[in-house]
């Protein structure tokens, strides 16, 4: 039975898109509309593209120029109404009808939920990497935990905690926004919740099919550090990542070359707007299975 238009809890969804998958982002449309027993508020977002031919009850904002996929996404952020929000790419979809309401009931029985992530399948049945699994310690993928952060293919948030964590880091372009975005959720005394229950598709697609990836990964986890961690923090954070991509690329010098290019670059630019989480929270973080230096 339907619940009564009136009673319907409110999401606002902002789809990201430079217009290059028209059937993916149809799909992905498609697949929030069906959704029930919620009211939706739905943007797509054109970075670099004016979107066009969008069905009824779906707006278009279209940006001059590609900001970035953290920027492109508050653009989103600030057009859309409601109690909650939700964010989902343009080759994402959600295969379930009742997803949305499942994760306000989620976060409705569960309000130290600040984020949920869910899992993510290939559609076509391809095997999903280990590294859609944003744990430490991998495991089952439909095994639901408490992780440090989210693939921001698919998320869901209440407005209020999303407005409070300050949005996405517009300054990243590209890389560990998600990680951003989780360790601030943590730092409201809430929690970013892995959804290995609730279902999200998306093609299996290599990162590094970005040109300016391995640079990016590099001065974004300095930024990372920089802007969220207290000041013992960032060196053991950096360093500890410096010690992964060595012993990770070490037999491939031009990846290295690009990466320290962009560790260079993380130190001498500025990241942005520093906020650094509270010690308790770094506590909370440890406690719970992962302090914020790796």
């Amino acid at each position: 039975m339907s619940v009564p238009e009136r009673t319907l809890p409110t999401v606002g969804v902002v789809v990201l898109t430079q217009g290059t998958r028209p059937d993916d982002l149809a799909r992905g449309i498609r697949s929030i509309q069906t959704q029930q027993n919620v009211a939706l508020d739905i943007v797509v977002v054109g970075n670099g593209w004016q979107p066009a031919g969008l069905p009824d009850g779906v707006r278009a904002l279209g940006l001059a120029e590609n900001l970035g996929i953290p920027a492109g996404r508050n653009r989103g952020a600030v057009e859309v109404h409601g109690d909650y929000i939700f964010f989902l790419d343009d080759d994402a979809s959600i295969p379930d009808a009742s997803f949305l309401a499942d994760c306000i009931a989620l976060v409705s029985a569960q309000p130290d939920i600040g984020l949920v992530q869910p899992r993510l399948d290939d559609p076509t049945g391809i095997e999903s990497p280990r590294r859609w699994i944003p744990r430490i310690r991998k495991g089952d993928p439909r095994h639901p935990s408490n992780v440090f952060s989210c693939l921001e293919a698919a998320v869901f948030l209440p407005r209020q905690v999303f407005d409070a964590a300050g949005g996405w880091a517009d300054e990243f372009f590209y890389a560990h926004e998600g990680i951003e975005l989780a360790w601030r959720v943590w730092d409201q005394g809430k929690r970013a919740w892995y959804a290995g229950d609730l279902e999200a598709n998306h093609p299996v697609v290599q990162p590094t099919r970005h040109a300016e990836y391995y640079r990016l990964n590099a001065r974004n986890r300095v930024w990372l550090a920089r802007r969220n961690l207290p000041l013992p923090l960032i060196p053991v954070y950096v360093g500890s990542w410096t010690g992964i991509q060595l012993l990770r690329w070490w037999r491939k010098p031009v990846v290295l070359k690009a990466w320290f290019g962009g560790w260079r670059e993380g130190w001498r630019e500025n990241p942005g707007e520093r906020r650094p989480v509270r010690w308790r929270t770094v506590v909370r973080m440890a406690r719970a299975g992962r302090p914020p230096v790796i």
